[in-house]
């Protein structure tokens, strides 16, 4: 086969498509990098190419890789190693083919965020160096994998991957009997049994009248004081700046306040944390309220916002250290310069000298306001949520290897953002916090499952066993 143009342009006319392609108007691109009939890993790289006239949301496309798996019990982990288009932009999953045929029994679905964009007429994703492998890491056999080609290691049409839009095939062909149809009759696997009712749960809508108020600590509460990181050396983390304030007749919200002068002495930032770590795989959900501007005085300090998990770093380069982090930073930082929310995702890191192992999604713009937020874990995937939609998803190396705790945190990066010494304050507000452990709940499950809470007047709920 030819190789396509780097545009993509020309990729529509060098290979045969199906007839019931004849009106397609995207196209995918394949080439490999593990050749054998046996690998470590699959790496099938890919392209997308827009080859009509109008242009395609990349949220509404996705890309199915058929194979074979070595057994009904394997499973298989997916990653991206590097894509134009940003690998927190890019989600796969697993699915099983409802008619098993010789050559393929599952298939990886590559997916988008919103955050890849859109293509427009003629242009192409670029590259995309995706890779999957067993979890067990034993060796992988594809030379019977319906979608591998050993001898196409430079891009080029290949129709035995089937691009999907608004899951309606639009190029290639599926085994036989395994055409996607729009809803899907195969979805992916889902691990756990989601909607458990009951599945061990941590619930708190905060209803508490300070931080020093006895129920905090006895609800398995810790609110930081001192110093320390992260942020500016020298800012002091304040128990009195968490404070509890009314939303409405009977609701209450927990305010994470932070207050600066420009200096690291008059800089005061607030913590809370879960005394117990006990937190791993399943749904982490939080309403949280961020603010653009202060309460006072100028604006532009480096602020960061944020809601996310973790366990601690025992040595550099702790093998089971692991982070999942939204970080809302509403004047940049980190060398931005505008509205930016980071979704982080650790394996570990070395702090002197500085050596990070983590992968990220990003979306830039305003987030001020209150936002659902959501965090699953499984034993594949971490997938980030905003107000419903999907806006990162990771895989290995970065799940968590050992229970986590649950944090919110409101910290200043540094003291670039602003130079002024006038105080000033900024808020962070947080409505609820919610875990069910080992299940992976859609964003509308969990707001069922939390008005239910609220409609029975249950302001707390722990049942998660310690680790």
């Amino acid at each position: 086969m030819a190789v396509c143009t780097a545009a993509g342009l020309a990729c529509a006319a060098l290979t045969a498509m199906p007839a019931s392609a004849a009106g397609d108007s995207l196209s995918a691109q394949y080439r490999t990098s593990a050749t054998g009939a046996t690998a470590d890993q699959v790496e099938p790289w890919l392209e997308v190419t827009n080859t009509g006239s109008t242009t395609v949301p990349l949220s509404t496309v996705t890309v199915r890789y058929y194979f074979k798996s070595d057994g009904p019990s394997v499973s298989y982990r997916f990653a991206c190693s590097w894509a134009v288009k940003g690998c927190g932009n890019i989600t796969g999953t697993f699915g099983t083919l409802a008619n098993p045929t010789a050559t393929a029994d599952r298939y990886l679905e590559i997916g988008f965020t919103s955050g890849a964009g859109s293509l427009a007429p003629g242009q192409n994703t670029g590259d995309m160096q995706l890779r999957f492998y067993r979890a067990d890491w034993q060796t992988i056999t594809q030379s019977d994998d319906y979608s591998f080609n050993g001898a196409q290691t430079s891009y080029a049409n290949w129709n035995k991957i089937t691009v999907q839009k608004s899951g309606s095939v639009v190029w290639g062909t599926a085994p036989a009997g395994n055409d996607p149809t729009n809803p899907p009759t195969d979805p992916p696997t889902d691990p756990g049994n989601p909607g458990d009712p009951n599945a061990p749960t941590l619930f708190d809508d905060f209803n508490y009248s300070s931080s020093s108020d006895a129920a905090v600590q006895q609800h398995g509460w810790t609110v930081k004081s001192g110093q320390g990181g992260p942020g500016v050396a020298g800012a002091t983390w304040s128990p009195q700046d968490v404070t509890f304030v009314a939303d409405g007749a009977s609701n209450k919200v927990m305010n994470l306040r932070l207050t600066t002068d420009g200096t690291a002495a008059g800089t005061k930032e607030t913590e809370l944390q879960t005394t117990a770590r006990k937190f791993k795989n399943g749904t982490y959900a939080a309403r949280v309220k961020f603010n653009d501007t202060p309460t006072g005085g100028p604006d532009g300090d480096h602020v960061n916002q944020t809601f996310f998990t973790f366990t601690p770093l025992n040595a550099p380069m702790d093998p089971d250290y692991s982070e999942q982090d939204f970080e809302y930073l509403p004047n940049g930082g980190w060398g931005e310069t505008q509205n930016i929310m980071y979704e982080t995702s650790w394996e570990t890191y070395n702090p002197d000298p500085w050596n990070a192992v983590n992968t990220h999604g990003q979306q830039y713009g305003s987030l001020d306001g209150w936002h659902n937020l959501q965090i699953t874990i499984d034993n594949t995937n971490i997938t980030y949520y905003i107000d419903g939609n999907q806006v990162a998803q990771h895989g290995e190396p970065y799940l968590p290897e050992t229970p986590q705790w649950i944090d919110f945190n409101h910290w200043l990066i540094d003291l670039a953002g602003q130079t002024s010494s006038t105080p000033r304050s900024y808020n962070e507000q947080v409505d609820y916090v919610y875990f069910v452990k080992d299940q992976v709940l859609t964003p509308a499950q969990v707001q069922s499952q939390v008005a239910a809470f609220r409609t029975a007047n249950t302001t707390f709920k722990d049942t998660v066993p310690g680790s």
